[in-house]
């Protein structure tokens, strides 16, 4: 394995210097480093949310949350899959979750946008995509018929050990928050089953 990774480290500094390191990190991202799967741990991570305050894995060991990466705040479809959640917020505070949106945006950008929208939960600022990285949510794209790189618009559900339980690839923005409830529902169905 330290030959393969010595070697991509490799093939990533010749493509990076002729091509846009966004567009090479993306490549490797998604096409080797899918790094997250239900049953694995949550990958380590460590931001800043609305009001600066530190958010990270492990200080959340114990809880259960849910992770929401969405690409920009106040874009359209960013909007209407935050505010889905927070139409549904209250149910899902009933079964014991914590919710935290993840995007590239500073935390007072993030302020700005709960402010704007009352949502109850908090937004972790990813501006330099550390976390968007590591959990392999950052790659090339289709959006309005052109290809672009940015965030995969994915939901991560992590249990109180820090495991993941569920993830939501396909996510209907407008209706978001009532997918996650279904999502928890159908779990909770199979486990009393």
């Amino acid at each position: 394995m330290p030959l393969l990774f010595d070697g991509m480290k490799v093939l990533f500094y010749i493509f990076s210097n002729i091509l846009n390191k966004n567009i090479v990190l993306a490549f490797i991202t998604k096409t080797l480093f899918m790094l997250v799967s239900i049953g694995q741990k949550v990958p380590f991570f460590s931001l800043q949310n609305e009001k600066e305050e530190q958010i990270s894995s492990e200080s959340l060991i114990g809880e259960k949350y849910i992770l929401f990466f969405y690409p920009k705040d106040d874009s359209p479809g960013c909007t209407k899959e935050a505010c889905s959640i927070r139409d549904n917020y209250r149910a899902l505070e009933k079964l014991d979750y914590k919710v935290f949106g993840v995007s590239p945006d500073k935390a007072k950008k993030h302020q700005k946008f709960i402010d704007k929208y009352e949502f109850q939960y908090s937004l972790l600022a990813d501006t330099e995509k550390e976390m968007i990285n590591a959990f392999g949510l950052w790659g090339p794209k289709k959006f309005m018929g052109r290809e672009i790189v940015g965030v995969y618009r994915k939901t991560i559900i992590v249990n109180e050990e820090g495991i993941i339980s569920h993830i939501i690839d396909k996510v209907i923005t407008k209706a978001h928050g009532n997918q996650i409830l279904d999502v928890l529902a159908s779990s909770n169905l199979k486990a009393t089953a």
